[in-house]
């Protein structure tokens, strides 16, 4: 298949590449013009969606390289990038065009319970916050001092309403959001001077994995189809229109926000 006539050049790194919104995204980005690096965390048995993914992308005429490890282990995202800075070297650009922090895995336990043991532990609490917030700025750093995130480079994190509004057993969930943006502002604030840019992208309620591992996702279903003026639930394909949009050059000012792609649903 040709390749499509992108608007964009180089590589994006997705961060939970093989399902929702980083599968998306990662074959919007390629559609548009990038080579996609992946990393996933996958078993046997959701092993072959993520092979689905990279077959879309090398259908799409794009280089795939997708990493099958746990993105929040700094020793094993070293090593992975140093794969990543080998493929570049062979190809015809060297920038990480794109950065997306788009994981979703994270304990899904009330703070209080009535039997203590089903309440959530600080290894609980320790391990949402670093896989879904903490590891963003991990990932961030070790581009920046390995120059393969420059001028031009975009960063984008994948947040939600829930940053701001509460649900049962969400918790951990919640506040790994509020501290991925609190991240998403401070690097903006750091990377500036550097052309980089980093914005938060606050999804509606949408049928992902991630959403149905949520107790009562259908009460939030139906509560997000009466709130939204659409009258329907957002998709991981409008967060990837968005996105590629976002990565426009007339995009650029656009640094350190919050931007929701909701149909307007968070504001009712």
């Amino acid at each position: 298949m040709a390749k499509d006539t992108g608007i964009l050049e180089g590589w994006a790194v997705v961060l939970g590449a093989s399902s929702g919104f980083g599968a998306a995204c990662a074959l919007e980005l390629a559609r548009n013009g990038l080579n996609i690096f992946g990393v996933h965390l996958d078993l046997k048995n959701t092993l072959p969606n993520a092979r689905k993914v990279q077959a879309d992308i090398e259908a799409a005429g794009r280089k795939v390289v997708f990493f099958n490890q746990n993105a929040a282990d700094v020793d094993k995202m070293n090593r992975a990038l140093d794969k990543m800075q080998e493929v570049m070297a062979e190809s015809e650009s060297t920038q990480v065009r794109v950065l997306l922090h788009s994981l979703a895995f994270g304990t899904l336990k009330p703070y209080i319970a009535g039997n203590p043991e089903d309440a959530i532990s600080p290894e609980n609490m320790d391990m949402t916050l670093n896989v879904m917030a903490h590891c963003l700025v991990y990932w961030t750093q070790a581009l920046v001092r390995r120059n393969m995130l420059r001028e031009g480079s975009r960063v984008f994190a994948m947040t939600s309403a829930g940053s701001h509004r509460v649900f049962p057993n969400y918790g951990a969930v919640s506040a790994a959001k509020a501290a991925l943006e609190s991240h998403c502002r401070q690097l903006a604030l750091e990377l500036g001077a550097r052309g980089i840019s980093i914005n938060a992208l606050m999804a509606g309620l949408t049928i992902t994995p991630a959403l149905l591992k949520i107790p009562g996702h259908e009460m939030l279903m139906e509560e997000a189809l009466k709130r939204n003026p659409t009258r329907r639930l957002t998709t991981a394909e409008d967060v990837a229109g968005t996105l590629v949009a976002l990565c426009h050059p007339a995009a650029g000012r656009i640094n350190g926000a919050t931007i929701a792609c909701d149909g307007g649903e968070d504001i009712v």
